[in-house]
């Protein structure tokens, strides 16, 4: 008797759920409140060229067995995150990262936890290469869109040329570009609206522009400095992983990784970027705590005064940056 084998890859790949595309049919490019004046000299693509890199977003064409997609770990149902702390790949690889927001990417400065991408155009393309992720060489990738009937009249009518590397990071960064997160009750506090925030989330507030120091890292109008800090999270046998150092090569960054925004928190736990904590309770208390006896941290991460009310009212204040 003869038996039909299928490969594991395949029957792994059938298993996969990527998320549907549940997006407003256009995705404007108008700063929402809160971020006037922060997209200044932002090149966010033309709409055709936003809607090929929104196709590919969902598309798992760009992994290497087709069971995954960009989606798959940046779910617009999760604040374009993960729900787990390490996202799976293909064949059931995990990441080593936590999958953070792409929520206001264009306003970055640098990319990836520890900056190994200088521009968004970058960072998109790593994770259809990355062996843990999509495990596809882009030339490989680029190889398929050309294949693709649809595909290459689309690249036609976007860009006025073939699939090619620059064309795909270019397609896929004006769609991420457009995930714009602002219009919070926060926003609104900030604009005059005084009742717009509970006295609690006004409390909070307080807390993190002053004795709380937050506002030294999650800086300007998308509570983020775009620098790298070492907070102490991540020890692996009590030592500090990599991080920025894996990068720069300077010891006094080991540790360090990208401060991420604040905004949509709600929508993208869990948090850190090993996602080792579930909850913004467990962030706060992080912090309070301070990093452990003898881990190597930056001076502002030292044990913070805060009271019990002080902690309710800094998580009620970071949740009141998800609601719009």
């Amino acid at each position: 008797m003869r038996y039909l084998v299928i490969p594991a890859a395949l029957l792994f790949a059938a298993t996969q759920d990527i998320p549907k595309d549940t997006l407003p049919q256009q995705l404007s490019t108008d700063a929402p409140q809160g971020l006037e004046g922060e997209f200044e000299g932002v090149e966010f693509g033309s709409e055709e060229q936003a809607a090929l890199g929104r196709r590919l977003f969902f598309d798992p064409v760009l992994s290497v067995d087709r069971s995954i997609a960009c989606a798959s770990c940046h779910d617009p149902a999760h604040g374009f995150s993960d729900t787990q702390a390490k996202s799976e790949g293909v064949h059931g690889r995990r990441t080593l990262r936590n999958a953070p927001t792409l929520y206001n990417r264009v306003l970055g400065e640098a990319f990836m936890w520890d900056g190994k991408a200088a521009t968004l155009e970058e960072q998109v393309l790593q994770p259809i290469s990355n062996e843990l992720e999509m495990d596809l060489a882009v030339g490989e990738a680029v190889a398929r869109l050309a294949a693709d009937k649809s595909y290459r009249a689309e690249f036609k009518a976007a860009f006025d040329g073939h699939p090619s590397e620059e064309l795909l990071a270019k397609a896929l960064t004006a769609f991420v570009a457009r995930l714009l997160y602002g219009d919070s009750p926060v926003d609104r506090f900030r604009d005059g609206e005084h009742d717009a925030l509970t006295p609690e989330e006004r409390g909070g507030m307080w807390f993190f522009e002053s004795r709380g120091n937050c506002w030294k890292c999650h800086a300007g109008q998308n509570f983020s400095d775009e620098d790298f800090h070492t907070t102490g999270v991540g020890l692996d046998e009590q030592k500090l992983e990599d991080g920025r150092f894996a990068v720069t090569g300077d010891d006094t960054d080991r540790g360090a990784f990208k401060t991420p925004t604040l905004r949509g928190l709600t929508e993208t736990g869990p948090y850190m970027h090993d996602g080792s904590l579930a909850t913004l309770e467990e962030v706060v208390e992080f912090y309070r705590k301070g990093p452990a006896e003898g881990v190597h941290h930056d001076p502002d991460f030292a044990l913070l005064d805060m009271s019990d009310k002080d902690a309710a009212n800094l998580a009620a204040f970071l949740r009141a940056l998800s609601r719009r």
